[in-house]
């Protein structure tokens, strides 16, 4: 296992999501590590699509996480869920303004092969608009499955995992009649990826990591 450390600190940190408890299934414990360790980070907090009711949970659920960050912004936004790929143009123009508005230094992503059609629109928007970015795919664990081997492991601590489990029960009420979602599908996924990853915890989120350019330290590139 190789393990690489970002050589100058993020100083703004974008956070994607189609749903709003995707980012924290996705990298919740991962924000918690990002937060711990570039204090100085802008966290922008982007939320595709929600309902009213939903839009109060995703809310509390970012402040939550967000609570120890010098610098944030939660927008969730209401685009029709599960149509993502039938208002593509509409969801393009919001990329479009985006970054005009924000040049971030580190993104947070859904994985660009996710079964699920708004995450993989999202996905694609964020390739397609972010190009000479440092982007990182997470994983949502769902019925219709597409699990693969990622290749980038952050290893997390109980704390994190704790705290990123008890928000995701405590905030999303709304989710608790699935069955999939459950405090024992999220320790299992954060388990696993810590047994892949060898993980001094135990415990790791994974990512899919498609573009790395590796510069020799001290040394001018040719």
């Amino acid at each position: 296992m190789l393990n690489l450390s970002l050589a100058n600190a993020p100083k703004t940190i974008l956070l994607l999501g189609a749903h709003c408890d995707d980012i924290e299934i996705g990298c919740a414990a991962t924000v918690l590590y990002l937060i711990d360790n570039f204090p100085d980070a802008h966290f922008e907090w982007i939320v595709f699509s929600s309902s009213p009711a939903r839009a109060q949970e995703a809310t509390r659920s970012a402040n939550r996480l967000l609570a120890s960050a010098i610098s944030k912004n939660v927008l969730i936004e209401n685009f029709r869920n599960g149509y993502f790929p039938y208002i593509g143009e509409q969801i393009k123009d919001y990329f479009e303004s985006l970054k005009t508005r924000i040049s971030p230094d580190f993104i947070l992503t859904h994985h660009l092969d996710d079964r699920h059609q708004d995450h993989r629109i999202l996905a694609e928007l964020t390739w397609n608009t972010f190009r000479d970015h440092f982007i990182m795919e997470y994983e949502i664990p769902k019925y219709d499955g597409g699990l693969r081997t990622p290749n980038c492991f952050i290893p997390v601590t109980q704390e994190s995992a704790d705290k990123k489990i008890s928000t995701l029960m405590d905030c999303f009420v709304s989710e608790a009649t699935k069955s999939w979602f459950s405090p024992e599908t999220f320790k299992a996924m954060l388990r696993l990826r810590g047994v892949e990853s060898n993980s001094p915890t135990g415990l790791a989120e994974a990512y899919y990591c498609r573009k790395i350019s590796l510069h020799p330290l001290n040394r001018a590139t040719k």
